[in-house]
């Protein structure tokens, strides 16, 4: 299965994903942790594009070529990205399950981003008003695949729904 966390910074994704990950014994690919690596490395400089995506897309096919299910954590904030997913489930020939994370509290979703401490050596920890002028396109299920919307104010109660909608 490839299991794929999307939504806004600050929403929980690489929080509720690192503990998918752990549950499932599956590789979290945590996109801002590749491109951070990009970056490090000397390969590009923030923005650093759609590289860390097909990174993930190419780490994500060899493992589950060998059966084991991935997360990915990523904001995957236009078609393109989410693309990416779509095909690769295909090609794996193995279910797409996608999770977009929204807090509806606005003010604990701002908390979050403003708290947040990079945890990435050369990453890229976003300001709040960055994230409200971040292009973030409506999703098309014709070219995004279906997926499950879950309000990540309360982790618990978020987690729960993400297993529903994994087991069934």
């Amino acid at each position: 299965m490839l299991i794929v966390f999307a939504g806004l910074p600050g929403t929980g994704k690489t929080t509720l994903a690192r503990l998918l990950g752990v549950e499932l014994r599956a590789p979290v690919l945590r996109i801002d942790a590749i491109e951070a690596a990009v970056v490090r490395g000397g390969a590009a400089t923030h923005p650093v594009g759609p590289v860390g995506y097909y990174v993930a897309e190419e780490v994500a096919a060899t493992n589950l070529a060998i059966g084991l299910p991935v997360v990915i954590d990523a904001v995957n904030s236009v078609g393109e990205a989410r693309e990416i997913w779509v095909a690769l489930a295909a090609r794996a020939r193995v279910p797409l399950r996608t999770i977009e994370l929204v807090l509806s509290d606005v003010d604990e979703h701002r908390r979050r981003v403003e708290r947040r401490t990079g945890d990435l050596a050369c990453g890229h920890t976003p300001t709040w008003a960055q994230v409200l002028d971040r292009e973030y396109e409506p999703w098309v299920p014709d070219r995004d695949g279906e997926r499950i919307v879950v309000d990540a104010a309360d982790r618990q109660t978020a987690l729960t729904a993400i297993r529903a909608y994994l087991a069934g």
